[in-house]
């Protein structure tokens, strides 16, 4: 009896201060669920921002929740002048009306407006995203805004998609989720290039006798930097869990301003004991296919409008630089191959007699044995050799980090990369070294610092193992499931050589 009255006041009345009072008890619904229901007439409420209003009668509203706009339509002479112009592109409006099916075509249901209230006004001449194309350049520069496009909220959809697979992913595997710490003393890959931590008054720091900053007067006593890797961490746990991983934001500091790279960024690594080269290869190979198969069965919607759009991409480029499959096709070539197993120096044998290298095609010829491989070696082995996924392992120890595990011949290490098309590595790892002989002496070769590593060097005292695990940067996972382009265009807010904004 109530929702019948309700209906009757909702279709009758035209007067938007009583329309409100009906109405303010209403659940608000979203439009992705709305657009896979069908549209009997029943009465509900929206809210969401306008994509574009036109001749005063449509409105193009978007939620968020899918890369679709829902249409609600307003009768002529319903609402007064004022309001109507305050329903400008950006503008946050709340509609109640009926659902009804649509006789235009490209949609199948409409909202006939019964009742609106404007949330948040949105001034059109200053309002940056107007409705027509912008760059990412100039997206980029207003970070704070651009979610409201259809390319980056379909991106963050996915990228929210892809983050709860990787927890699924390993939960239904038993695997614990370990919290490693973001700043740290250790350099897990050596590279020196990493954010300092301190509460020094950088003005006037203490010095020691010797005349150097004495840190031994900072907040923890010691020198500490942003993290650039939960790797050594997430061992400790794997040495008593089994299986761990740890998902996090990473930090390098290095000044290398390209598509590639990012200061700030997230990784996902895999730490398991008991688990030699083979068996982290298999784990890397299901992840992957596993990833790639959750976008493709949840992410349809965003993964075809990106698909497009990597389309219109790819055709701007010189005919010899388009990628010979689309984004759907990279993501199925992923999830329905079996990946390619072969050890480095057989790539190398095979990259070596290639044609791009016989020719001179390669930029990074292939001479001599040991030479770390590029992105175009990588691809050539996956997109024209083998067509299919590689990984490539036993590479040689003088190109790899320190604590992977040393081989029997004495010149490789149980090392492995996942090559994928498009983008070449995606995913490194190795067999870790458990032997504290072998580990403390590839720690002195290297002259890194064995005192700060005690504790390291204490996995392989006390009930050392066999143990694996690898590194997938989270935003490289992205661009591949996306088909964006620049790194900067997949992560939220983007922290990069001289752009700290946000």
């Amino acid at each position: 009896m109530e929702k019948s009255i309700k209906s009757f006041f909702l279709n009758k009345l035209t007067n938007c201060r009583f329309l409100r009072l009906i109405t303010s008890d209403m659940k608000r619904s979203k439009i992705k669920e709305l657009l896979s229901s069908k549209p009997n007439g029943q009465i509900i409420t929206v809210k969401g921002w306008v994509r574009t209003f036109r001749n005063n009668q449509f409105i193009s509203l978007n939620d968020g929740s899918t890369i679709q706009n829902l249409q609600a339509v307003v009768a002529l002479n319903t609402f007064d002048d004022a309001t109507l112009r305050r329903i400008t592109t950006g503008a946050c409006l709340s509609v109640t009306g009926e659902l009804i099916p649509s006789p235009a075509k490209g949609q199948t249901m409409e909202l006939k407006v019964t009742a609106l209230e404007i949330l948040g006004d949105c001034d059109a001449e200053k309002y940056p995203l107007q409705p027509k194309k912008h760059s990412l350049e100039f997206l980029r520069e207003i970070a704070h805004l651009r979610s409201r496009t259809n390319t980056f909220s379909a991106v963050m959809r996915v990228r929210h998609a892809m983050a709860f697979a990787v927890h699924k992913f390993f939960n239904d595997r038993g695997f614990f989720y370990i919290h490693t710490p973001i700043i740290t003393g250790s350099d897990a890959e050596g590279a020196g290039a990493m954010f300092r931590v301190t509460t020094l008054d950088l003005n006037n720091p203490p010095k020691d006798e010797s005349g150097h900053i004495d840190f031994k007067e900072d907040f923890f006593g010691r020198e500490t930097n942003l993290t650039v890797s939960g790797q050594l961490e997430v061992e400790t746990y794997a040495m008593g869990l089994s299986e761990t991983y740890t998902f996090g934001p990473t930090f390098r500091a290095e000044n290398s301003n390209t598509t590639r790279h990012l200061a700030e960024f997230w990784m996902i690594e895999p730490e398991m004991a008991f688990y030699d080269i083979k068996d982290n290869m298999a784990l890397a190979e299901s992840f992957l296919k596993y990833l790639c198969q959750y976008a493709l069965d949840h992410c349809a919607e965003d993964l075809d409008f990106l698909d497009k759009r990597a389309k219109e991409e790819e055709m701007s480029k010189p005919q010899d630089q388009r990628s010979e499959l689309g984004l759907l096709d990279r993501l199925k070539f992923v999830s329905e191959n079996e990946f390619e197993k072969l050890t480095y120096t057989e790539a190398y044998e095979i990259l070596r007699n290639s044609n791009p290298n016989k020719k001179k095609k390669f930029q990074y010829l292939i001479e001599e044995w040991g030479v770390d491989l590029q992105s175009e070696h990588e691809r050539y082995l996956v997109e024209k050799h083998f067509k299919k996924p590689v990984i490539l392992y036993n590479y040689p120890a003088a190109i790899k980090a320190f604590y992977m595990r040393q081989n029997e011949d004495g010149k490789t290490v149980a090392a492995m990369d996942v090559l994928f098309p498009g983008i070449g590595e995606i995913i490194g790892g190795s067999q870790r070294e458990e032997r504290y002989d072998n580990l403390v002496k590839r720690i002195q070769e290297l002259e890194l610092p064995e005192k700060e590593l005690w504790w390291y060097l204490d996995l392989r005292k006390f009930g050392s193992a066999p143990h694996s695990g690898f590194g997938l940067g989270f935003e490289r996972l992205i661009q591949f499931v996306t088909g964006m382009t620049n790194i900067r265009d997949v992560i939220p807010f983007p922290r990069f050589p001289g752009n700290a904004e946000f």
